[in-house]
């Protein structure tokens, strides 16, 4: 009803039929692609909280049915290519190229800024900070195309690292490795660094599961201080570190904080310690109204700034006065990648990044 009063008004003004047809065109065209960036955010949330467990318990049934031979088959691949995330992955360009990215980049929007060019002769480590709750820039911004990670750093592959607990997951890991991503842990790293040529670039969110529990909404804090095994592999390897600040990555939900302490605290660090992720409470928005509660992310803009490469020179059995050194440097160079970019990207100039 809205559409044929908005048509017969702009005929009353004057306008002709076409232009009425060509406005009407317009407005649901906005409305159609709305619609698509939701439900492009919606399955990746839904794939990053249950797709594993899901496909597992999927799996187990079709055991119990006629259909066991299929599921006998991939389980059979499943022990034949058990390594292969290990080893540098499976990643498919066709399935980093899918047209629900950038659906997925622009409900927010993210963007990915580019500082310095990278040479393809050598390695490197990416520092991601702040971890969020989910890693949405991470994952946009260096495990698809939507925002041209290849075209603005040509030559260099990137490896975003996540829980290996994740690979042991059927289907899941697959879905996974087609994107570059691979397990966060030193037989993974170690390949690809040492084994897989140059032009490698492996993105560490280096808070991981402690940083994601004090994530707030208009809070720029990252947990760094005691992370230090991220420097100490780029000097066994000789992998030159670039920090990566993502502003507005705390922005896109909200979450229930628990004290020091607190019974929630200590449910948290128990899962932390023994399962390698930490339940956070936390809410978005719904997926009908912005104004209800939901799983869906805020629609808040996440602007990713790669800085400038750290040269790392290469010690097979660095000490910890070199790893110190290197960290340190680290530290200070994220800090003023930070400050040089905070209010160009809604940030006031007495902003201060907290370094835990």
């Amino acid at each position: 009803c809205k559409c044929i009063s908005f048509i017969f008004l702009s005929l009353g003004t004057g306008s002709n039929i076409l232009s009425a047809l060509q406005d009407l065109f317009w407005l649901l065209k906005s409305k159609v692609e709305k619609q698509l960036q939701i439900i492009s955010v919606l399955q990746w949330v839904l794939t990053f909280l249950i797709m594993g467990i899901a496909c597992t318990l999927i799996l187990m049934y079709i055991l119990c049915t006629d259909c066991w031979a299929i599921a006998a088959l991939y389980l059979a691949w499943l022990v034949f290519d058990w390594n292969t995330p290990k080893k540098g992955g499976r990643r498919s360009q066709w399935v980093r190229n899918w047209a629900i990215w950038r659906y997925f980049r622009d409900y927010f929007p993210i963007r990915l800024v580019k500082t310095h060019n990278l040479l393809t002769t050598r390695n490197y480590i990416f520092g991601y900070h702040p971890h969020g709750i989910m890693g949405l820039g991470a994952f946009c911004n260096f495990s698809t195309e939507a925002t041209g990670v290849s075209q603005k750093f040509p030559g260099i592959r990137p490896y975003l690292a996540t829980l290996a607990g994740n690979f042991r997951m059927p289907i899941l890991r697959d879905y996974l490795m087609s994107g570059g991503i691979c397990p966060v842990n030193r037989d993974s790293i170690d390949y690809i660094l040492s084994k897989n040529g140059n032009g490698n670039a492996i993105i560490i969110v280096v808070g991981g599961a402690a940083e994601s529990l004090n994530c707030t909404a208009g809070k720029n804090s990252v947990t760094l201080k005691n992370r230090k095994g991220f420097v100490k592999l780029a000097l066994r390897h000789g992998a030159d570190l670039v920090p990566v600040y993502s502003f507005g990555e705390n922005e896109v939900y909200k979450q229930v904080i628990f004290e020091e302490g607190s019974w929630g605290r200590w449910v948290q660090k128990k899962f932390q310690k023994h399962i390698g992720f930490a339940p956070c409470i936390f809410h978005g928005r719904g997926l009908f109204s912005s104004t209800t509660w939901g799983l869906l992310p805020y629609s808040k803009p996440i602007t990713t700034v790669v800085g400038e490469p750290i040269t790392i020179p290469k010690i097979d059995n660095p000490s910890q006065k070199d790893v110190d050194f290197y960290h340190s440097i680290y530290v200070d160079s994220l800090i003023k990648l930070f400050d040089k970019y905070k209010s160009k990207f809604g940030l006031p100039e007495t902003e201060v990044l907290e370094v835990n």
